[in-house]
């Protein structure tokens, strides 16, 4: 069985975390995730969460830590989540519903959707 990589970029500025709610499809609309997505066949990893914070936020990143290991989502997917911070532009909301920077007391304040939740616990000691 081949599983699905999805990559997450955990954004921090500032000791703040960009959290970035979901659009579409329909059955996760409204949640709150990590920015990224799918890697492509033939990508990398990091090439790929890269990729998808420029398609999905208008800008550059440079990648940090990765964050725990392989984060299991829905059968057969897995997240990885790396750390990162914003080396050109500034975050758009140009595939989500909004975006918004969270500190650490303020991480329980949005629906984040069950597969990333995890992992905001983990980032939770990346913040101020």
């Amino acid at each position: 069985m081949t599983i699905n990589i999805v990559v997450g970029a955990a954004i921090i500025r500032d000791g703040r975390l960009l959290a970035a709610q979901r659009a579409e499809p329909a059955e996760l609309a409204g949640g709150w995730e990590f920015p990224g997505g799918k890697v492509d066949s033939g990508e990398s990893d990091e090439d790929a969460l890269v990729r998808e914070c420029h398609e999905e936020l208008g800008v550059k990143v440079a990648l940090g830590d990765r964050v725990g290991g392989d984060w299991p989502l829905s059968a057969g997917s897995v997240l990885r989540v790396w750390t990162a911070g914003l080396v050109e532009g500034e975050p758009r909301a140009l595939e989500h519903l909004e975006l918004r920077w969270l500190g650490r007391d303020e991480l329980g304040t949005v629906g984040w959707l069950p597969g990333d939740l995890p992992v905001v616990e983990a980032i939770a000691a990346y913040l101020g």
